[in-house]
């Protein structure tokens, strides 16, 4: 078990009220935390007091989740407003440059932050900020999509996304929240991961008692513009777009027993990220950050320390 953390509660100029970890000293250099889907700050419980001696660490408990706010409307969980809400953060607590770390969900929005925020980035006003990028178990978005209409390895994996944008679903959601809706979603099949120890499962159980908050995190799926072919559907490759490649040095930690999100995630990932170093976690699943928490911190260590 480990301790709770002390949350402060941050205004953002997006309209979005944010709880938040900020430990760590104040002049250090900064690494901000990106939770995924189901998940919360609590994501990080290994990596947040092993860093804050060297770094300041600044974990949100993101747009939807907890305590943070909750829209309720699909148009709210947009990328574009996910990403916005990160910088936003950044601005509120008064810190310039930093580097994205993001697992699930939280990776899929630090890719995005990172080719946002990277020198002459896709956002103008963001380009320089994002200095490094570190992402566990979160697929590149090009190569993402490209599995989904090629791979049926990938395209199988995916399907329980259907299932969470079906409104038809709804009604389990409002009946049994999140527990409910997983339950459906991956009947016959155990979900990649470990077992969260007991105390976290009460934790995650008392979260998902707020049906806003269940809403609002399966609207993190409807807000997306990925498309997830029936298993049915034809096997092609998309019509080739140009994807800007992210230049910053960028770490990527893969656990390779994720059910959902198989290592061919990895494949092409060098021409898209010149900078990339890859870490294998074998023998472990999709919530990597506390299932192997040790592999992720040394990987991070290594990568951090290299300037």
């Amino acid at each position: 078990m480990t301790d709770d953390f002390e949350q402060i509660r941050v205004e953002l100029a997006t309209g979005i009220e944010l709880d938040i970890v900020d430990i760590g000293p104040r002049e250090a250099p900064v690494l901000i935390f990106l939770h995924g889907f189901p998940e919360s700050h609590r994501t990080w419980r290994y990596q947040l007091p092993y860093f804050s001696g060297r770094f300041r660490c600044i974990a949100p408990d993101q747009r939807g989740y907890r305590g943070s706010s909750k829209p309720q409307d699909a148009e709210s969980y947009t990328p574009d407003k996910l990403i916005a809400d990160i910088f936003a953060l950044a601005d509120a607590r008064g810190v310039g440059e930093f580097t994205i770390v993001g697992h699930d969900w939280g990776g899929a929005i630090a890719w995005g932050v990172a080719l946002g925020g990277q020198l002459n980035g896709l956002h103008p006003a963001w380009s320089g900020r994002v200095r490094r990028a570190v992402i566990a178990n979160a697929p590149h978005p090009a190569i993402f999509q490209r599995l989904l209409f090629t791979n049926e390895q990938q395209r199988a994996a995916s399907q329980y996304i259907s299932i969470f944008r079906d409104p038809a679903n709804d009604a389990i959601i409002e009946d049994h929240g999140i527990a409910g809706i997983l339950a459906h979603a991956f009947a016959g099949r155990v979900p990649s991961g470990g077992i969260q120890p007991p105390d976290e499962i009460a934790r995650l159980l008392k979260d998902w008692e707020d049906r806003d908050a269940c809403r609002a995190m399966i609207n993190w799926y409807r807000g997306s513009p990925s498309i997830v072919p029936a298993m049915d559907a034809p096997y092609a490759a998309p019509p080739a777009t140009p994807f800007p490649k992210l230049a910053i040095p960028t770490l990527v930690i893969w656990a390779l027993d994720d059910v959902a999100l198989p290592p061919c995630n990895l494949e092409g990932m060098a021409d898209l990220v010149p900078d990339v170093q890859i870490v294998h976690v074998a023998d472990c699943g999709h919530f990597v950050p506390w299932e192997a928490p040790d592999a992720v911190n040394a990987a991070m260590d290594d990568f951090l320390t290299k300037g």
